[in-house]
């Protein structure tokens, strides 16, 4: 009997000795053939990399290997991918990759080429529990090799509460995975690398603006009159500046005061490119404030005037009027602008005020961005105003293009002298009845692009965000914006009429339906390069996390 036993142990001994083996030879053939695929598709890319940088390449999928081809990030035939983010009502964030054809960046190129936008999802994150109020993008890592490079997403919301997310520069593998059918009918590019980072809880009221100046820094304001200042390497709270609170007249006191703060905050701010000046402006207050972001303190306190509040549209009396909305500085530094309600303001750096803004007909303003400095022609500023019934008007702001100064009535108070400050030229539009885009766009992002060939007019793509849930691709020539402005209503004041419509300028080129009410939006061109992974979307030896999160350390320094 124990003889048996022995024989029947030494039996499966063999047995699993055997299996072993089996397993192991089988795992050694698979390493060695997901070697082979990946050493093939990386000569592929180096073959393809030496071909020079017209060779009209693009990613493709070889279905036999399971791999992709890298795309040349250099060439300038290829297409170029652009990643959306947009938040909402619904409290999600909506990621979006926008991949345009050189026909369509570049207009000039004939022939038979696709003509389409494809659009793809990227991400859907459950993100808040409240509606989702603004966004900011950082600068890429610096990371050397461009595919793994990465963005930070903040998101801010009504609660107080900061989402930081870290979102791949790499454009999504082409071919990579079976577009499977799914409810929305959209096409899916998920990214394993696209990951949340966590949750940023310093502010206890509203977050109203967010800004990366660098990878290094984060600022943050909201509505409980406090401007944040964080370090992205372990996210500490530097400083925290605390803006005085508004007084407000005309308001119960004692046991009949309201509960709470009531009207006030910052609404928005604007740091100086030379990351040592920053002006904001809030809620229940007519006035703007300098801060010096070396010391931390108020450099100064400038009120408006009330003659120039009326000069752009806005109430001179109440608790809600006169307050500024958004700010901006120009690329240079030179000057910035105060949005208004329904006007706006743009002062120099002597802080006094240069020219005047009033869109034509009256329509309430979203939001405003300055043009890239190399778009403007013969060193011109150019702002994008967009506007409640779906257009985006330029505005040249330098000297040389507003118009005189328009005669204003004398004013009653002694300590107030008359306004004599020129009125902006409305240069162009886009958008508008005209083009069968009338919904307010409620934020927008300006990105270049490079065409081909390389001396090509240089092309501006206009990324905006309408309140019915769409989002709108247009592009948009420098030559455009370099004609003078036809003489319209814009050139006058509001309570003129104009003869002539405005010029129109850009193309649409794409639509998407993201089914939720956008209320802000931020893109970004994805300049990495298509990763050789297999058909999940990772490549060999990744664990899909994207690296270390504290790849801000070496931006510490900044």
């Amino acid at each position: 009997m124990a003889k048996r036993k022995r024989e029947v142990v030494q039996d499966n001994a063999l047995a699993r000795r055997g299996k072993a083996a089996k397993i192991a030879s089988s795992s050694a053939a698979s390493n060695k053939a997901s070697a082979n695929k990946f050493h093939r598709a990386a000569e592929a890319a180096k073959a393809s990399a030496s071909a020079g940088p017209h060779a009209g390449k693009t990613a493709a999928a070889d279905k036999r290997s399971g791999t992709v081809a890298v795309l040349d990030a250099n060439d300038r035939d290829a297409p170029v991918t652009v990643q959306v983010v947009t938040g909402s009502y619904e409290r999600v964030l909506h990621g979006i990759t926008a991949t345009i054809p050189p026909a369509v960046s570049s207009p000039a190129q004939n022939g038979d080429a696709d003509t389409g936008v494809h659009f793809a999802d990227t991400f859907l994150f459950d993100a808040h529990a409240s509606p989702i109020r603004c966004l900011a993008l950082s600068p890429p890592s610096d990371n050397a090799d461009t595919a793994s490079q990465k963005i930070i997403l903040a998101s801010g919301d009504k609660d107080g509460r900061v989402n930081l997310y870290h979102l791949s520069n790499a454009p999504p593998s082409i071919g990579a995975a079976p577009n499977l059918p799914n409810l929305a009918g959209h096409a899916v590019a998920q990214n394993p690398r696209n990951r949340e980072l966590g949750i940023l809880t310093h502010h206890t009221r509203s977050v109203a603006a967010l800004h990366f100046p660098t990878r290094a820094k984060l600022l943050t304001c909201a509505e409980d009159n406090t401007l944040a200042i964080l370090r992205t390497r372990d996210w500490a709270v530097l400083s925290t500046i605390k803006a005085p609170d508004p007084k407000v007249s005309n308001q119960p006191s004692g046991d009949t005061k309201e509960q709470g703060k009531g009207n006030v905050g910052v609404n928005d701010f604007a740091v100086h490119p030379s990351m040592k000046l920053m002006v904001s402006v809030g809620k229940g207050e007519r006035c703007m404030r300098l801060w010096n972001l070396v010391t931390g303190k108020r450099a100064g306190v400038l009120s408006f005037e009330r003659e120039l509040l009326k000069e752009v549209g806005e109430r001179v009396f109440g608790s809600h009027g006169g307050e500024g909305n958004r700010v901006e500085w120009d690329s240079a530094g030179e000057e910035f602008v105060i949005a208004f309600e329904h006007g706006a303001v743009v002062y120099g750096m002597d802080c006094k005020p240069r020219a005047l803004i009033r869109p034509s007909p009256p329509t309430k303003i979203h939001q405003l961005r300055y043009l890239p400095l190399s778009t403007a022609s013969n060193g011109r500023n150019i702002l994008a105003i967009s506007t409640e019934d779906g257009r985006i008007l330029f505005f040249p702001t330098d000297a040389s293009t507003v118009s005189s100064p328009m005669p204003s009535p004398p004013s009653t108070d002694r300590n107030r002298s008359s306004t004599t400050v020129p009125h902006c030229s409305l240069l162009a539009q886009l958008g508008g009845h005209t083009t069968a885009s009338a919904e307010r766009i409620k934020d927008f992002d300006i990105l270049s692009l490079l065409c081909s060939p390389p001396d090509a007019e240089q092309s501006l793509l206009f990324t905006t965000a309408s309140s019915d849930g769409a989002v709108r691709l247009w592009t948009l020539e420098a030559s455009e914006l370099a004609a003078p402005a036809p003489e319209t209503s814009e050139t006058a004041p509001a309570e003129s009429n104009g003869v002539a419509d405005p010029k129109q300028v850009g193309r649409l080129i794409g639509t998407y339906e993201t089914g939720n009410r956008i209320t802000c939006l931020r893109a970004f061109v994805m300049t990495g390069t298509p990763e050789v992974g297999d058909v999940d979307g990772l490549s060999e030896g990744d664990d899909g996390e994207g690296g270390s999160g504290n790849d801000s350390d070496s931006d510490s320094s900044s």
